[in-house]
């Protein structure tokens, strides 16, 4: 499982890469947005996948916590733009 895994499932967005398990409860998503330098943007973000190779770097921002989810899979960027679509 080299690729990250996203699930919308009871209120919660779901991501799931190598043997960790991060649930967001979509109440607590304040943004989601797509950052194109190559580390992220953010220092003290949790990183999820493998920024070596991957093009796109989306950024989720919760009420307490930032994540960069690094990806090549457009349905991977598509569940999570549809799985939070809405929130403002």
């Amino acid at each position: 499982m080299f690729e990250v895994n996203v699930t919308k499932s009871k209120g919660k967005l779901i991501i799931k890469w190598q043997l960790s398990t991060i649930e967001i409860p979509l109440s607590d998503i304040t943004e989601v947005a797509e950052d194109n330098t190559y580390g992220g943007e953010v220092k003290d973000a949790l990183r999820i996948g493998f920024p070596y190779g991957t093009a796109d770097r989306i950024v989720i921002k919760t009420k307490a916590e930032t994540y960069i989810v690094f990806t090549n899979a457009e349905a991977v960027k598509k569940k999570i733009y549809s799985s939070v679509e809405g929130i403002s």
